[in-house]
C-alpha cells in the first residue's frame, strides 16, 4: 500500500498523477491519496483505466473518495474547478472492494493478487 501525500500532488500534472497511480495499480498496489483528484482527474483516470484493461494482466481500477468538505463558487461547482477529494483510495478491482463508506470512514476488503 501506497499512501501518497498531498505535497507530493501538488507537484505534479494531473496526467503525472494519473500515470503514477496507474502504474502502482497496475503492479498491485494500494494507493491512497491525501489530498484526493479533481472530478476531472478521476474522470480521467477512468477513461486512462478503460484503455489499459487486459483480460488476465489488468481488470481495471476500484476507487473511492470523500467529498471536498469546501463548498466552491457556483462557476468554479459548474467547470469543476479547485474542488478536489479529501482523501481518495483506489486499487485493482480484482483486490479491493468497498464495503461500506460514510462521511467519515470508508471500508474496504482487500485480497491477495493471484
Amino acid at each position: 500500500m501506497d499512501l501518497i501525500s498531498g505535497e507530493k500532488l501538488e507537484n505534479l500534472t494531473s496526467m503525472e498523477k494519473i500515470r503514477l497511480i496507474l502504474d502502482k495499480v497496475k503492479t498491485g498496489r494500494i494507493v491512497v491519496l491525501e489530498s484526493g483528484l479533481t472530478p476531472a482527474e478521476e474522470v480521467r483516470l477512468i477513461e486512462m483505466t478503460m484503455t489499459e484493461i487486459r483480460v488476465d494482466e489488468f481488470s481495471g481500477i476500484e476507487i473511492e473518495s470523500y467529498p471536498s468538505k469546501k463548498e466552491g463558487s457556483f462557476f468554479d461547482k459548474l467547470l469543476g474547478r479547485g474542488i478536489k477529494g479529501r482523501m481518495t483510495v483506489i486499487g485493482p478491482a480484482n483486490q479491493l472492494r468497498t464495503i461500506e463508506k460514510d462521511q467519515f470512514q470508508i471500508s474496504t476488503k482487500v485480497s491477495v493478487g493471484d
